[in-house]
């Protein structure tokens, strides 16, 4: 049953990987050189979920920070890796301890004072994912700089021809 649940969706989220990016060798380099996120960070972080889960019977609720934490940054590393977009999902590494920690909010105790942290994080994480993913859709030929010109001067020209309306 184990075997199953953790191996199956490994083999079917390997082979979609291997249908979409076809590769000419598959070596044992190329796994490692690809999927080492998925090969030992994630499984460290499952492993401390597990320990809290099912090891401890939900006592020692400090083992869901570094649980959390890797797990977010496996996940974030392993989209990275395969995407080769590193410069845009550098926030989900400020993502990571507000998972940690809200997990621990959440099984722990509740102490209203973890939440400034974790919103702090989280905001900062979403403001940095919004900002650089708009830079890197205007950077796209399709939105280049001659639209985003075009735009700037539309909006400025639309902001000095307004009338202003009386309050």
């Amino acid at each position: 049953m184990v075997r199953k649940a953790i191996i199956g969706p490994v083999l079917l989220l390997l082979g979609a990987y291997f249908l979409l990016n076809p590769v000419g060798e598959f070596s044992t380099g190329y796994v490692f050189a690809h999927f080492w996120p998925s090969l030992f960070v994630i499984p460290l972080g499952l492993f401390f979920h597990w320990m809290y889960f099912s090891m401890l019977g939900g006592k020692g609720e400090g083992l869901l920070i570094p649980g959390g934490v890797l797990l977010v940054t496996g996940v974030v590393c392993q989209v990275a890796m395969l995407m080769d977009n590193w410069d845009s999902m550098w926030p989900g590494f400020i993502l990571a301890p507000a998972a940690g920690l809200f997990e621990f909010y959440w099984f722990g105790g509740r102490n209203k004072w973890l939440l400034i942290p974790i919103c702090i994080l989280t905001v900062l994480s979403v403001l940095f994912f919004a900002i650089f993913s708009l830079g890197s859709l205007l950077n796209e030929k399709l939105f280049g700089q001659p639209i985003f010109a075009i735009l700037l001067v539309l909006v400025g020209i639309t902001l000095m021809i307004s009338r202003k309306k009386p309050v």
